[in-house]
């Protein structure tokens, strides 16, 4: 008898039908997000779970589900997934790292153009019938060719942004938790600072930092108020590393003079304050939705679930010290 599993919420037909080779699939592909009770109820009886950023996996989940073996993220975060509890409980969790970077690099320079050129805000005001002719200062934006790119987080995905500012004739800075090799640092073309000097020299700033209890609202009151007057701000990280009260603020201070936002706290609510501001771009944590990677994810977690399950080492495996638990 093949092994029971979830997939919480619609994915490909290539996914489903590669985990079908290998298990009893139960897949909601109503994509209903399912609460913490459903959660627990669908979870009954299964072995492994395909999951996303908005499945709790903790203590109390677990709890309930003892024949639970494998949880894999169709992301490359995991702030969803209480990796202790997981190892407590003999579950293996799995991310979905490397598949995604470039499309979210490729997103993140998106928001610096967007965000710095006052695309939305020119697009809504054409859409609305408002414009009546060429005028020499209107719409004026900032320059990204030549500005400084500071890039807090220089991971995979900030390596491919400092990459790609190479093409703007940038200089690139970064801080991150431990400096790179400087065979990486040349290839980005990028320079290790301190983090105060990072934030007091970047015209445009953008955050690559994952989410964690230490990275908690890492961008808050304080950094703010150290940045250039005027900075262009990027957030497509995950929610809850930058402080939204406290960037509302800065926002309507004038302390930043755009931003492009991709994740929020909260999401999918977030602060209605952000709404008000005409120079951010705002999109629903969409950085990694290409269809080409949004299917490679789905696989890729896949794959990572029929190892788990099949007695092999998953290739993304979260919880290395499982059998030391």
């Amino acid at each position: 008898m093949k092994p029971k599993v979830l997939v919480t919420r619609e994915v490909f037909d290539e996914a489903l039908a590669y985990l079908a080779e290998h298990f009893e699939v139960d897949a909601n592909q109503g994509d209903v997000p399912l609460g913490a009770e459903q959660l627990a109820a669908r979870l009954a009886g299964k072995a492994g779970a395909l999951t996303t950023l908005v499945d709790r996996i903790d203590a109390a989940l677990l709890a309930q589900c003892p024949e639970l073996k494998a949880v894999c993220n169709i992301a490359v975060g995991f702030n969803n997934f209480d990796l202790a509890a997981c190892t407590e409980h003999g579950v293996m969790a799995t991310n979905t790292p490397g598949v995604l970077d470039d499309s979210t690099a490729d997103f993140t320079w998106a928001l610096i153009l967007a965000a710095a050129r006052r695309v939305g805000e020119s697009e809504r005001y054409l859409r609305a019938g408002q414009w009546t002719g060429w005028k020499l200062k209107q719409f004026l934006g900032t320059d990204v060719h030549h500005a400084t790119l500071g890039i807090l987080g220089m991971g995979r995905i900030g390596q491919k942004v400092a990459r790609r500012a190479h093409g703007f004739d940038m200089p690139v800075i970064y801080h991150n938790s431990k400096r790179l090799p400087e065979e990486i640092e040349r290839a980005c073309n990028a320079t290790y600072v301190g983090l105060d000097e990072l934030l007091a020299r970047a015209d445009i700033f953008t955050v690559h930092a994952p989410y964690s209890q230490a990275t908690h609202h890492l961008v808050g009151a304080e950094a703010f108020a150290k940045m250039k007057d005027g900075v262009v701000f990027i957030h497509a990280s995950r929610g809850g590393v930058v402080d939204d009260a406290a960037l509302v603020a800065a926002l309507g201070s004038g302390k930043i003079g755009a931003a492009g936002l991709d994740v929020y706290e909260g999401e999918p609510k977030l602060n209605a304050e952000l709404l008000k501001f005409d120079n951010v771009v705002l999109t629903p944590h969409i950085a990694s939705s290409s269809e080409a990677t949004r299917r490679n994810m789905a696989m890729l977690a896949a794959q990572n679930l029929v190892a788990a399950l099949g007695g092999g080492m998953p290739p993304n495996l979260l919880n290395p010290d499982l059998g030391r638990a």
